[in-house]
């Protein structure tokens, strides 16, 4: 049996996601530039950075949103679990049922809060029948902190459910299509207080199972939430390792301008 350490050293070693010298323009704007970094799995990394510095379009290089974009051109390697996600035989489809995405606003689809979560799951074919469909959505609202507010309303509208449970509904449904990478675009900014804080709950037990992303633009919720973070600027990596020294020693003039407010 291993122990924990080399658990980790491997983790290290292989990490989930290997990007390397990554660039991407929308047009004549070089919005990042020859970013290279390595994402562990079973970890929260977290994305800082003044608004506009890239690390919303790091992000969504990471399951080929950016591909949506007509002007975007994203060159470089990303790999998941060593394969190259823009290899020409990758499906973006299926790239994104392994990658889910949690976005910045609440986005229930206007249908009720199991056919939103069975959506997934349906068009990629993950259920033989009603009763494995039911399980994967009772699964999937469970490890969203939902099922038990949600039990009894399962065919209601989840455009009827408070901003906070619209979030978790949307993490449920990403969830549901069994991903190994989930990634989140300042997904508490639309919430109050007590909704971020059970968002943030949520976060910290999904990183159990899962290989989590998050852009923030709250510092506070980067230390709170994430083992790793990284600092971006101006479409560069400026500065990637352990949050704790990022915040407390951090190796960087522009990232201890921004941590202490005179960027930003």
């Amino acid at each position: 049996m291993k122990d924990h350490l080399s658990v980790e050293c491997e983790a290290i070693l292989q990490p989930k996601i290997a990007a390397r010298d990554v660039q991407v323009h929308y047009g004549e704007t070089h919005a990042i530039k020859d970013v290279s970094v390595d994402i562990a799995d079973n970890t929260v990394t977290a994305f800082i950075g003044p608004s506009g510095c890239g690390k919303s379009t790091f992000l969504r290089c990471i399951n080929r949103m950016n591909d949506t974009i007509g002007i975007c051109r994203v060159r470089g390697d990303i790999k998941l679990d060593g394969e190259d996600i823009y290899d020409k035989a990758v499906d973006p489809v299926q790239l994104r049922a392994k990658v889910g995405m949690v976005f910045q606003k609440p986005n229930p689809f206007p249908k009720s809060i199991y056919d939103n979560v069975a959506y997934g799951p349906k068009i990629h074919g993950l259920a033989r029948n009603k009763t494995e469909l039911d399980e994967i959505v009772e699964n999937a609202l469970r490890r969203a902190a939902l099922w038990d507010e949600a039990k009894d309303r399962l065919n209601q509208p989840g455009t009827g459910l408070s901003g906070g449970q619209q979030q978790r509904l949307c993490i449920a449904r990403a969830v549901a299509t069994a991903p190994e990478v989930l990634l989140m675009d300042e997904p508490c900014s639309a919430l109050d207080p007590i909704a971020t804080a059970q968002v943030e709950e949520l976060i910290d037990e999904l990183r159990q199972n899962y290989c989590v992303v998050i852009v923030t633009h709250s510092m506070q919720q980067a230390a709170r939430v994430s083992q790793r973070t990284a600092f971006f600027h101006l479409g560069n990596l400026v500065e990637f390792g352990d949050t704790g020294q990022v915040f407390t020693n951090p190796q960087d003039k522009r990232t201890e301008s921004y941590i202490t407010g005179r960027i930003g």
